[in-house]
């Protein structure tokens, strides 16, 4: 129990932490790494327990929130193939990430675990595509010109965006013998496929609730 409420509270606790810098009150993404990686060091040199770090670079999946980006264009472009939807509004299509499927992270993270030793690890792809890319795949895949149905929205423009974002998973290839099996065109066609199964789903319901008197 006290394992799970430590665990709870590393996770928890610093999404209230907030710096203050030139643009305002933001969560510092960095600090809370720092700050969960430092903690769970500590514990771990006390207690002697076997713990691992593992930075998990973007990691996607069917099951993604529809807030994050890459569930947003899938979620929408799949609604707009069905009639449900019309615009999908975004904001900078050049930030860059590295984007890998959630579940070969999961088997980092398994992996991880069966060390005679603890260690920290970096689990990334390697690769990194824009935004403006995930965008266009999963447009093309539906048929559909993305050009048609995206708009860009200044309010999703973060003012301390980064730009760039790439993982070095060298360590873990190396010790762990870990790679990502799933590329970017396949994680993308993935999470279209399910997407618009929902959207065919919702779309059913919309044209049965239109037909009853």
């Amino acid at each position: 129990l006290l394992l799970v409420l430590t665990g709870a509270l590393l996770t928890l606790a610093v999404e209230f932490v907030y710096l203050r810098d030139v643009f305002g009150t933001r969560m510092n993404t960095v600090f809370k790494f720092y700050f969960q990686t430092w903690a769970l060091w500590g514990i771990a040199g006390a207690y002697g327990l076997f713990a691992c770090n593992g930075i998990l670079f973007n990691h996607e999946s069917p099951r993604r929130g529809e807030t994050f980006v890459t569930r947003k264009i899938t979620r929408a472009a799949t609604r707009i193939k069905e009639g449900l939807q019309r615009r999908l509004y975004l904001g900078n299509l050049e930030a860059k990430r590295d984007w890998g499927f959630a579940g070969d992270y999961v088997g980092a993270m398994w992996l991880m675990l069966q060390q005679d030793e603890p260690d920290d690890y970096v689990i990334a792809t390697g690769e990194t595509h824009s935004v403006r890319e995930f965008v266009e795949e999963a447009f093309s895949l539906l048929g559909l010109d993305w050009q048609q149905h995206v708009q860009i929205d200044p309010r999703y423009f973060r003012p301390s965006e980064v730009d760039f974002l790439l993982g070095d998973a060298s360590k873990a290839r190396e010790k762990l013998g870990w790679s990502p099996k799933v590329a970017f065109k396949d994680l993308v066609r993935m999470m279209v496929e399910s997407d618009w199964k929902l959207a065919k789903e919702e779309k059913l319901l919309a044209d049965h609730r239109g037909k009853q008197p």
